[in-house]
């Protein structure tokens, strides 16, 4: 990132704040989801791999919504994709919270698939846009309002647990939360000429290598397997696993996602003194030792702490993703190209729900969390292609010219 300081227009701070609540509405309600799916399994009769279904589901509608999120961009900009995205959140929200029956369930669950990774591709293109025109690391601020909107959905159903508030309430009332903040908030975001005109912007262009895009990729694929098997099995396995009560079990993403809030708000701080290979790094060895707690957790209690741990290194890693691309490519192309990185989120997605998930379900959510616990071994190693201070290149990133994407 350039040193030196780049005037931020007033459009720019606007548009960030405005895409930080998107980010923060995003990670509530999928936070609502996720601690609900006990109370979903027990309300509905759900069998464990019906579960794994409704996960497995979800992780490859997204891909879909993430492509989809493309071509709305591409068309029209990223903010009408936020918007239309969010809006879906909430119609399907309300869907399922009205739904009668374990098949209306899934339908209203898939089309929130679909608005995930609508949601989940458009802010982010928003966000590297915005931390162009800064000309400095912000990414992980964004990252650090999903988390602390996360926080608030976890406690929004440990707080309807404890109040007797029913499945469906819980939902809708998260429901018309995300409609109204979101379409509040949704035309201050930048459109696609007010994104490309601001200074750090102009002049951005060029086609991302592959390998670039595969090296970040599969990196950005680990975090998210680590984080949605966090997110999906947490809750069930100090529930089923570790006899805890619903309301504490709903705690465990909580414990996560407060540790990763704290992370991600001073992350950017971080990479701008040690540089991105460092924080990639220790992230990723503090995220191996908390889950190695959560493996060998006796109670709950012990779980909670594993799980806080491992929130205060891994959630960091997956916003550097996204910088590392965004600073090899800009302009019209790179609306495309955040878009088909972020496949690779649903990618582990599918690993960290499914794998996790068809692991635990043949022998245990304890042996479950040893995949997530090899991933961040594995991302220790992987820290060697972020570039090592800010303003260097990128040692996976290396220009291939005859093989872009």
């Amino acid at each position: 990132m350039p040193s030196a300081y780049t005037p931020v227009s007033s459009p720019l701070r606007t548009a960030r704040v405005a895409n930080s609540v998107a980010f923060a509405l995003q990670g509530f309600f999928l936070a609502v989801v996720l601690t609900e799916l006990p109370q979903e399994k027990d309300h509905f009769r759900l069998t464990d791999s019906l579960v794994l279904v409704a996960v497995v589901m979800i992780s490859l509608l997204a891909a879909g919504g993430s492509v989809l999120a493309e071509q709305l961009a591409v068309r029209w900009s990223s903010r009408v994709a936020v918007r239309i995205g969010v809006g879906l959140i909430a119609a399907t929200g309300l869907g399922a919270a009205l739904a009668p029956n374990t098949g209306v369930l899934f339908v209203a669950l898939g089309g929130y698939g679909i608005a995930v990774g609508i949601v989940d591709a458009a802010t982010n293109m928003q966000a590297v846009f915005i931390q162009h025109g800064y000309g400095k690391i912000v990414l992980s601020s964004f990252y650090g309002a999903w988390s602390a909107g996360s926080i608030l959905g976890a406690l929004f159903v440990a707080g309807c647990e404890k109040l007797h508030v029913t499945l469906a309430e819980a939902l809708a009332t998260a429901a018309v939360v995300v409609l109204v903040a979101g379409q509040g908030f949704g035309p201050r975001l930048l459109g696609t000429r007010q994104a490309e005109s601001e200074p750090g912007e102009q002049g951005r262009a060029g086609i991302l290598p592959l390998r670039a895009y595969v090296v970040f990729g599969v990196a950005m694929a680990l975090v998210f397997a680590i984080d949605l098997a966090v997110g999906n099995w947490s809750a069930l396995y100090l529930k089923d696993d570790l006899a805890s009560t619903s309301a504490t079990a709903a705690l465990a993403l909580a414990a996560y996602q407060g540790a990763s809030l704290l992370t991600r708000v001073t992350g950017d701080l971080w990479v701008r003194r040690f540089g991105p290979r460092a924080v990639v790094r220790v992230s990723a060895l503090i995220g191996a030792v908390g889950l190695t707690v959560v493996v060998a957790a006796p109670g709950p209690v012990t779980a909670l702490i594993g799980f806080l741990v491992a929130g205060i290194g891994l959630p960091v890693i997956a916003p550097l993703c996204f910088s590392e691309v965004g600073e090899l490519t800009g302009g019209r192309g790179l609306d495309a190209v955040i878009a088909r990185l972020n496949l690779f989120n649903y990618a582990g997605t599918l690993v960290g729900g499914g794998v996790v998930g068809g692991l635990a379900d043949a022998t245990s959510r304890r042996a479950g969390f040893a995949i997530p616990l090899l991933f961040a071994v594995v991302l220790i190693f992987a820290a060697r292609f972020f570039h090592a201070r800010t303003g260097a290149a990128p040692t996976g990133a290396t220009p291939v010219a005859d093989t872009p994407i």
